[in-house]
């Protein structure tokens, strides 16, 4: 079996891994404009060697795990160089515009669109580990413009490790992961950028920020080169999003300067709810 990994970060290194664990006879390729990450993942044993885009017609599978800028571009050069018997699949967090670039592409069927639901704020091929999709929900969009014999052969490998599959219309996905994705990366962005603004003149904030404050603004870790472009394609959805979010806020706000803080108990306690719908989720996984 021969995977090609575009683009070796978090998800892309870490399916890497996976594939490794679960067929050791499996080669590994990677390809990359980072020369320093292809060196990093060949020296971590993420990937087996480096590969071009002229090698991809040998692939079985071609992971496409690049920004999804990046990947309005990669994708169709991808699909350019593939196999008739390759599947590729693109892993982003956006999926209509991924979608419409290869809308009419010669090899559309040879494509599946999906966003495994799963990571960390890390980025590079050291952030890579193995078993990050297990219990993890993988959505797919558009399967039915999918060869169904290519739809098998990735089907079972996502199944392999541990993903749950669900699937989805594209504007669908872009419109529910505005809100249980993108928003919260906006937040913890905003409240890490309220924190240091005052930070320059009372050092005492961090010294008081105790492990909630830490688990608040863990995604603000994560890569500005990649949640800018995300931003940017489902911006839509995202401006809905953060529409209703300042709404919220603001009506805080204005409740605790009326000292209304019987309406505050009742806001907290409805929203306490949250607690049942995720050990619901937990429950199925």
């Amino acid at each position: 079996m021969k995977i090609y990994v575009i683009g070796i970060g978090l998800i892309g290194g870490s399916m890497a891994l996976d594939i490794k664990s679960l067929h050791p006879e499996a080669t590994i390729y990677g390809i990359d404009t980072n020369e320093i990450h292809l060196a990093e993942a060949l020296a971590l044993g993420v990937i087996d060697a480096a590969a071009t885009f002229d090698d991809l017609a040998a692939a079985d599978f071609v992971i496409v795990s690049v920004p999804v800028d990046v990947a309005l571009a990669v994708l169709p050069k991808v699909l350019d160089h593939i196999g008739e018997n390759t599947i590729v699949f693109e892993v982003g967090s956006t999926k209509t515009p991924i979608c419409e670039a290869v809308v009419n592409h010669p090899r559309r069927r040879n494509f599946i669109a999906t966003h495994p639901i799963a990571g960390t704020e890390f980025s590079g091929p050291s952030a890579a580990i193995r078993g990050l999709f297990e219990g993890k929900t993988n959505i797919i969009c558009e399967v039915e413009k999918t060869t169904f014999k290519l739809q098998e052969k990735a089907l079972e490998l996502f199944k392999s490790m541990g993903m749950r599959i669900r699937y989805m219309d594209p504007k669908s996905h872009d419109k529910h992961i505005a809100y249980v994705s993108h928003l919260s990366h906006i937040s913890a962005f905003m409240l890490g950028k309220t924190v240091i603004d005052k930070e320059k003149d009372e050092q005492d904030i961090f010294d008081m920020a105790g492990s909630g404050f830490e688990s608040t603004v863990r995604l603000a870790k994560s890569s500005p080169a990649m949640w800018t472009p995300i931003f940017k394609q489902n911006k839509k959805q995202v401006v809905k999003g953060l529409e209703e979010y300042i709404s919220n806020l603001s009506n805080f706000k204005e409740l605790l300067e009326n000292d209304n803080y019987d309406a505050i108990f009742n806001e907290m306690q409805g929203v306490n709810r949250i607690r049942e719908i995720l050990n619901g989720m937990n429950s199925k996984k």
